[in-house]
């Protein structure tokens, strides 16, 4: 059975930092690939970055020069770093997994920017 979990969020400064998390089960080599997604409040949901099987990672544009998609096998762990957030950065934030049957979703964690 396919989760995904994700952790790291909450209320953060402006210009701060995060690691988000997220906990893979049964295991990253499953997955063709994974994602990292946001949705901000009244607006859709964006992808932000991606890392494939092989390991190639791949961001938005608009926000590649702030973000490190990275994981760790062993631990079944994908990670996102984020850097110099601002309020407009507040949102909840996804994994994602894709696989022949379908993409799969984590529940989100929530990243509030404070001014």
């Amino acid at each position: 059975q396919v989760q995904l979990m994700e952790s790291g969020g909450g209320l953060v400064q402006s210009g701060g930092s995060l690691r988000l998390s997220c906990s893979v089960s049964p295991s990253i080599f499953e997955f063709n690939a994974m994602s990292w997604y946001r949705q901000a409040p009244g607006k859709e949901r964006e992808m932000l970055a991606k890392i494939t099987l092989g390991g190639i990672t791949s961001y938005a544009d608009s926000v590649s020069a702030r973000l490190l998609i990275s994981r760790d096998t062993a631990k079944k762990q994908m990670y996102l770093q984020i850097s110099r957030l601002t309020p407009e950065n507040t949102a909840g934030y996804y994994c994602s997994a894709n696989m022949l049957s379908g993409q799969y979703w984590g529940q989100g964690t929530q990243v509030a920017v404070s001014s």
